[in-house]
């Protein structure tokens, strides 16, 4: 469960996308039960509040997170190459 939760994303799009992308934002739900069909997983996220503390991703900060393609071990978070260029 933890693992379905934290190593998925939950990804809020505008309706009009989320509806073209299947409402695939709704990732976390699908991996904690796969077998909920997408017209569903937005109904499943509105009825339960433990669904609603996933911090969403949003487009904005999709974009942001492409130049983040490391992950720094000691702080625990994604960093960029100019970061570790930066440190040597």
């Amino acid at each position: 469960m933890k693992a379905a939760f934290e190593g998925s994303s939950f990804y809020k799009l505008p309706k009009v996308l989320q509806w073209f992308t299947g409402n695939i934002g709704f990732h976390h739900i699908h991996h904690v039960r796969p077998l909920i069909p997408n017209y569903r997983l937005e109904e499943c996220y509105n009825s339960e509040p433990a669904l609603q503390k996933i911090k969403p991703l949003t487009i904005r900060n999709s974009l942001k997170s492409l130049r983040l393609h490391l992950w720094d071990e000691a702080n625990q978070k994604l960093i960029g190459f100019g970061v570790l260029k930066n440190q040597l």
